[in-house]
């Protein structure tokens, strides 16, 4: 991250550009300045410097704001000609230019989109275009954190491939990823891969140890509360598929009622989905229907991959009942049409399992 070590105007009006403020909204809200003091920062420049005491309040503005207000503070100080780095860090002719941390930047934000639809071929593009062509010892500190979070999302996409372990997987991209924020020093960061590394080994099978991560995440102090929230829904999933549906459905409940608190309609919808399995576990069929509809109903996410999980927790509760059992069969191949459409193999390898466990145990599906 950036520190300033002797304030100017020059990088005053970095700051507040890279806050995206105005200038009234800085100077009174941000810094508790006058008006007018800001404005002949911004008049004079690198001429003019602030106040001692006001140099502080700029040293503390810029402390607490995010990772992406540094990046473009660094990018508008670079841009000036005035880089701030700290006194013996590395700066090498090699490593990246500040046009093309900007571009990193939004090419990053980009794949997160491209993640979101499921267009895993344009995400691996965009990632890999700046991950195959810096290395980590070219890079500043601003590179190493654009390095990491390529990284983590291409661990992300990886894993919505089905690619969870192994030399090119998941895990291996986060634990790289977390590697490198750990060098940053940026704990939350570091705790987002740990929840992510848990989800690895959940998704691989090792229920018990998944179970244990998310339990000790979702108490953790570095992660935001909705991550939090996560963790202690996560706890439910892998205790539900270990057969542990009661307890699983408590947990789950808790962490919905935190959603709801947050106003956060997506990650409610979900835990309903998840509530939904956790009752078709325990063989309460009505329940299991009444929150899957719930969650069909409220879901406002048009991610591909939502829609195949809902359609695949909806269909193996159709299939439990065998009233309903041809439905459900109707709806797990509507799934795993769209799923493979998108490349989904983990989702494809969980409906088939949901249809051979089901004509395992009634037969098999009539033609």
């Amino acid at each position: 991250m950036a520190t300033v070590h002797h304030w100017t105007g020059l990088e005053a009006r970095a700051l507040r550009l890279a806050l995206r403020l105005s200038v009234r909204t800085f100077a009174l809200d941000e810094l508790g300045v006058a008006v007018g003091t800001v404005s002949k920062w911004e008049k004079l420049l690198a001429a003019t410097e602030p106040r001692p005491d006001t140099q502080a309040i700029l040293d503390t503005a810029l402390a607490r704001a995010d990772a992406a207000v540094h990046l473009r503070f660094e990018t508008l100080l670079s841009e000036a000609g005035r880089p701030a780095v700290r006194p013996g860090q590395r700066v090498t002719a090699t490593g990246p230019r500040a046009w093309e941390y900007e571009s990193w930047t939004d090419d990053l934000d980009r794949a997160v989109v491209a993640l979101s639809r499921q267009n895993f071929a344009f995400a691996d593009n965009l990632l890999n275009r700046w991950l195959t062509r810096f290395k980590p010892p070219e890079l500043d500190e601003q590179g190493l954190y654009l390095f990491a979070r390529s990284t983590a999302l291409l661990g992300d996409l990886q894993r919505d491939q089905g690619s969870v372990i192994g030399p090119i997987s998941a895990q291996h991209s986060y634990v790289g990823a977390r590697s490198v924020f750990t060098q940053l020093d940026i704990p939350r960061r570091v705790a987002q891969l740990d929840l992510s590394l848990a989800v690895v080994a959940e998704m691989s099978g090792k229920l018990e140890t998944a179970a244990r991560h998310y339990e000790t995440l979702a108490v953790d102090d570095r992660l935001s509360r909705r991550d939090r929230a996560r963790a202690r829904l996560w706890v439910g999933t892998a205790l539900s598929k270990d057969g542990n549906h009661d307890y699983a459905a408590r947990v789950m409940l808790a962490a919905t009622r935190e959603f709801e608190d947050l106003s956060e309609p997506d990650d409610w919808s979900v835990a309903h989905q998840k509530l939904a399995l956790a009752h078709r576990g325990v063989g309460d069929l009505t329940k299991a229907l009444h929150f899957i509809d719930i969650a069909r109903s409220t879901a406002t996410t048009d991610s591909p991959m939502q829609r195949v999980r809902l359609d695949t927790a909806h269909g193996h509760i159709l299939l439990s009942d065998p009233a309903t059992r041809d439905d459900g069969l109707q709806v797990l191949d509507q799934a795993a049409k769209r799923a493979a459409q998108y490349g989904l193999s983990h989702q494809l390898r969980s409906i088939e399992g949901i249809r051979n466990t089901s004509e395992g145990a009634t037969g098999p599906r009539r033609r």
